[in-house]
């Protein structure tokens, strides 16, 4: 939502007119977008929208609001108001973000934000573009704050900024103030380098110049909880029987009479997805489990019985090895790899889909962070980080319609879905297997030979982390095949083999995580039974790598 020359200049007149009569910020809006409004459809879901600024705490904000029981969607700063159709939106969140908001091209505030005379609570960057367009003035600041901070509250009945201290540590960074608040705003908390922390109007616009969703504000929690229930009025009606509840509702709206297949990994996503579809339309589902030769040891076997055991679902196993492995000969690059795994697992599916006869749909177990990652906040505030298998790696030409019931979860509201939905705790906890599997864990070129050690290395790093009570403590562990060679002593002779790396790691969503801190003996174990137990392997490392700056995944 880029300003054209136009209404740029139109919107900038009225913004310096100097009448404060006539420059109001509904003039302003009018002035850049004309007819921009909320319509949500029937039955809309309560929500809070995010405008997302580019801000490295954007996605955080947006699982806050979940956890406060309220539903939430990460919503792009230039996405026009019919991409908020579906939600019946209580408010709005402006996230931070990168920008001063006199940067040339800088994000702006949509028309619809304040046109729909809804609550506005903006965080940092989203706290000045509120001023700026509401004929207030940011300035930078002479101090700047980057880290730690303490503000003083001034106005401790404000709805806002109730059962708060009166002086509070939060975490700041900006480099910008508020140097003249908008008319009608007051300052209600201070901090020694901000005169303006918090600002309110009675028309409900907010705006706070520290970020309320990090682990580093101790009391972000209750800020934003104040601001969902005394500001916006929210209930906090965000369950997963709820979720349970309205998806199977939607999927039954959605395929009507239809047929669809499931692709079928094992992990909890797909198990998850797959149930609650079974659980909407029965047998006019078929899954289809494709052991794609990318699997870690004893899978394929685990998979089929495990689904077969507690699920009551038409079950079919595909054998595509050969096929998998001939699409990635000579293949190295890691998105090539991603997108040639997707779309073989969609020619599978369209193959088996006409030998059941008429099949409409596949259902996938697409999550958030996947969308997230594979397609940017949209208006270059955060760019593609990786093309997920199932989302950027999808044929344009593929026939089918998906069917995607998780799209808009968390993992860790994929897991209540999945305990709400009756599975077992051991399908449900699972730590995460990614689709393109131990492929974008062997660098370079994936063959069979380099798919049977990186299985035997892993096998041990499974087994060890389970024997030392960790599997449950971290998001992921594995191991990767590095295509790096190095020189070794075993039993007497010099080897030249393969480099082991380790990746274990601990996150709350995988859209940020950090370096497992296990007992030197735990790796110890580890590196010794690989370098013995796998021949071909003489070297052991352990990643210490957060994310950022790497990704969990090595490709």
């Amino acid at each position: 939502m880029v300003e054209s020359t136009e209404s740029a200049a139109a919107a900038d007149r009225i913004r310096t007119s100097g009448d404060s009569e006539v420059a109001t910020y509904l003039e302003i809006a009018e002035a850049r977008e004309p007819g921009q409004s909320l319509t949500p459809a029937p039955n809309a879901p309560e929500a809070i929208a995010v405008i997302d600024y580019g801000s490295q705490y954007s996605m955080l904000i947006a699982r806050r609001i979940r956890e406060a029981g309220v539903y939430s969607e990460l919503i792009a700063w230039d996405a026009p108001s019919s991409a908020l159709n579906h939600l019946k939106v209580k408010a709005f969140v402006l996230s931070g973000g990168p920008a001063s908001v006199y940067d040339q091209g800088a994000p702006v505030l949509p028309s619809y934000v304040l046109a729909s005379e809804l609550p506005v609570l903006g965080i940092c960057y989203g706290m000045q573009l509120l001023t700026h367009e509401m004929g207030g003035r940011v300035a930078p600041a002479t101090s700047r704050e980057y880290g730690h901070a303490v503000i003083n509250i001034s106005e401790p009945e404000s709805p806002l900024l109730h059962d708060l201290p009166s002086s509070m540590p939060v975490w700041a960074s900006h480099g910008d103030n508020v140097v003249e608040m908008p008319r009608g705003f007051r300052s209600i908390a201070q901090s020694d380098n901000s005169p303006v922390a918090v600002m309110v109007d009675d028309a409900g616009h907010l705006g706070i110049q520290f970020h309320p969703e990090v682990v580093h504000t101790p009391q972000g929690d209750t800020l934003l909880q104040n601001f969902l229930f005394n500001v916006a009025g929210c209930e906090a009606s965000w369950t997963a029987a709820a979720f349970v509840e309205e998806s199977i509702k939607t999927i039954r709206e959605q395929i009507g009479d239809g047929r669809v297949i499931c692709a079928l990994s094992g992990g909890v996503d797909s198990a998850v997805a797959a149930t609650l579809v079974h659980r909407a339309i029965g047998d006019q589902l078929t899954c289809i489990f494709v052991d794609n030769g990318l699997l870690r040891a004893e899978e394929p076997e685990r998979v089929v019985s495990t689904f077969r055991e507690h699920i009551s679902i038409d079950l079919r196993h595909v054998d595509a090895v050969d096929r998998f492995l001939g699409d990635l000969a000579e293949v190295t690059n890691p998105e090539t790899k991603r997108k040639r795994i997707g779309e073989t697992f969609i020619r599978i599916f369209e193959e088996h889909a006409h030998d059941l006869g008429q099949v409409d749909f596949i259902c996938q177990g697409t999550t958030y962070p996947d969308v997230i990652e594979s397609a940017g906040a949209g208006g270059g505030a955060a760019k593609v980080i990786k093309s997920h298998h199932n989302v950027g790696g999808l044929p344009k030409d593929m026939k089918l319609s998906l069917v995607e019931p998780l799209r808009n979860l968390f993992k860790d509201e994929v897991r209540r879905v999945g305990a709400e939905l009756g599975l077992p705790h051991e399908m449900v906890q699972r730590q995460p297997f990614p689709g393109p599997g131990l492929a974008i864990r062997i660098m370079g070129e994936v063959t069979r030979e380099k798919l049977e050690v990186l299985r035997a290395a892993d096998w041990v790093v499974m087994d060890e982390i389970k024997k030392a009570a960790k599997y449950y403590d971290l998001w992921q562990s594995f191991a990767v095949l590095t295509d790096v060679r190095t020189v070794g002593v075993q039993g007497d002779y010099r080897t030249y083999g393969h480099c082991i790396a380790l990746r274990c790691v601990t996150a709350e969503d995988a859209m940020t995580a950090d370096w497992a801190r296990l007992p030197y003996d735990l790796l110890a174990s580890i590196s010794s039974r690989i370098t013995n137990e796998v021949p071909e392997v003489n070297r052991v490392v352990y990643d210490i790598t957060s994310k950022p700056p790497g990704t969990i995944e090595w490709e």
